[in-house]
């Protein structure tokens, strides 16, 4: 058998990759974590229903991992950003999450995250020329 490699879009094919990692990494998780998964998306929306900002990221096995937020820069420094991470926290409590990760690149919002009690667990240097940080908070 010979084998190519396609560098293609397809969720498809993305999905076969994701299960199949998922099924490999649940023959070593115990048997109490198996099975917790959920996305996560928190929306900042107006009574009209535009969105100004939100949350995304999903919950696996015992911690929450945040992927995006954003909140609109008309609206930043007026709270929304820490209602958003303190939403997100209920969630992961609720959940039984250890931990919330996430990352940050040294332009946007690390002293926002210092500020809502992450501490920087590692960083990489010279990311797009600046500093890439990687942020928990214990739950």
């Amino acid at each position: 058998m010979e084998l190519y490699i396609s560098n293609t879009s397809d969720n498809e094919d993305k999905n076969y990759v994701v299960n199949q990692m998922i099924q490999f990494n649940l023959m070593h998780f115990p048997d109490e974590l198996k099975g917790r998964y959920q996305e996560v998306q928190l929306c900042l929306k107006d009574a009209a229903g535009q969105i100004f900002g939100g949350i995304t990221g999903e919950i696996c096995w015992n911690w929450m991992e945040i992927e995006y937020l954003f909140v609109d820069e008309r609206l930043r420094k007026s709270g929304y950003g820490t209602k958003l991470l303190s939403e997100a926290e209920s969630i992961a409590k609720a959940a039984k999450c250890d931990f919330i990760k996430l990352d940050t690149l040294s332009f946007q919002a690390l002293d926002f995250y210092q500020k809502q009690g992450f501490v920087v667990y590692g960083t990489i240097e010279n990311a797009g020329g600046f500093t890439h940080y990687y942020l928990k908070k214990d739950l």
